[in-house]
């Protein structure tokens, strides 16, 4: 037989409401009362109707994940960080992908949400970085956080919950790893520039290159796109019209798995030869031979982070918290692909 709300209440002794109001999270109830309930749901297995708890009133008891980004393993390791903190809630997660680069996008984020009747919403880069959409949400009261590449918010970013990933340090500390092994000749190969961490990526390298008198050489940067083929092209490229480069710093790890794969088919030894990094310590930073150095970003924690901070300004029953930015600093991941040039 099916556990029902009243069994719970039951068990615990207290009425169906503080059930209800316990399962809903509700700040006002006493912890004591509030672990009577919780133990009674454990001890009965009890699985509330999420749908049924939606329709009944006017909280929604779902999120949205909305993304724009080829990356699978950037995907996954969201949807997992979000959903370890919907459980935690009690809330069903839904993924939604969509094109920045589709004129319709904007209708196709309103429809969604007035269709599913979402509590808030968490939105990755490029989208999270549209004036547009964040000014769409504010216009339809829906909460939400935004992922942002960047080392401090702006004055207009402090308006709304964010995680920022400070993507110029931890390429500045790449491209230092690289110089402290005597490179100079260091080629860069971009990811799109719709992505703000492509412009922050490049901004650190830049950085680093002055801060130790290294000319940046503009014939050394190739636009890219965050795929394995663009590592490859980019690679090919720049391996043909210099023979004087030395290291390569790949926006990210596909980037540098592919440019890897292209050096070994032109039979340059990596790293005796050729050093090669990458970004954000994905699995094809661990599939490749050998291992690529590469600056490990926590993604499933920033999503995590980014869940806690969406959950604690959707409750209509408490007073919603200050905004709230938090940062994250990717850190370097030391690996075979960078070695001291061959004399």
């Amino acid at each position: 037989m099916k556990v029902t709300i009243n069994d719970v209440a039951r068990l615990a002794g207290v009425s169906m409401k503080t059930v209800s109001r316990v399962m809903n999270n509700e700040p006002s109830v006493r912890k004591k009362t509030s672990d009577k309930v919780m133990a009674a749901v454990k001890e009965l297995n009890y699985k509330p109707n999420l749908a049924a708890r939606s329709l009944a009133g006017t909280k929604s008891f779902a999120i949205g994940l909305v993304y724009s980004n080829p990356n699978a393993y950037y995907v996954i390791d969201m949807q997992n960080g979000i959903l370890s903190r919907c459980k935690e809630e009690g809330y069903e997660l839904l993924i939604h992908p969509c094109s920045n680069t589709d004129e319709n996008v904007l209708d196709e984020i309103q429809t969604m949400i007035e269709r599913s009747r979402l509590s808030g919403l968490v939105l990755t880069p490029p989208l999270s970085e549209r004036q547009d959409v964040t000014d769409l949400l504010d216009s339809m009261n829906i909460n939400y956080v935004r992922i942002l590449s960047g080392r401090e918010p702006t004055e207009e970013q402090t308006k709304s919950n964010a995680i920022f990933v400070n993507d110029h340090d931890a390429a500045y500390q790449i491209t230092e790893h690289l110089i402290s092994l005597g490179h100079k000749h260091i080629a860069f190969i971009t990811g799109e520039e719709e992505h703000k961490s492509t412009l922050e990526r490049l901004d650190g390298y830049k950085a680093a290159l002055s801060a130790h008198n290294i000319d940046v050489d503009d014939a050394l940067i190739f636009p890219g796109k965050y795929s394995f083929e663009s590592g490859v092209e980019g690679a090919k490229a720049l391996m043909k019209q210099d023979s004087k480069v030395t290291a390569i710093f790949a926006c990210n790890d596909e980037i540098a798995a592919g440019a890897l794969f292209a050096s070994r088919l032109m039979d340059i030894k990596i790293p005796e030869q050729l050093s090669i990094t990458g970004f954000e310590d994905s699995p094809f930073s661990k599939q490749t031979w050998p291992k690529l150095t590469t600056a490990h970003q926590s993604n499933q924690d920033i999503a995590t982070q980014a869940a806690k901070l969406l959950f604690a300004n959707s409750r209509p029953t408490k007073i919603k918290e200050d905004k709230m930015a938090i940062c994250f600093t990717p850190e370097l991941v030391v690996r075979d692909s960078t070695g001291r040039i061959m004399q």
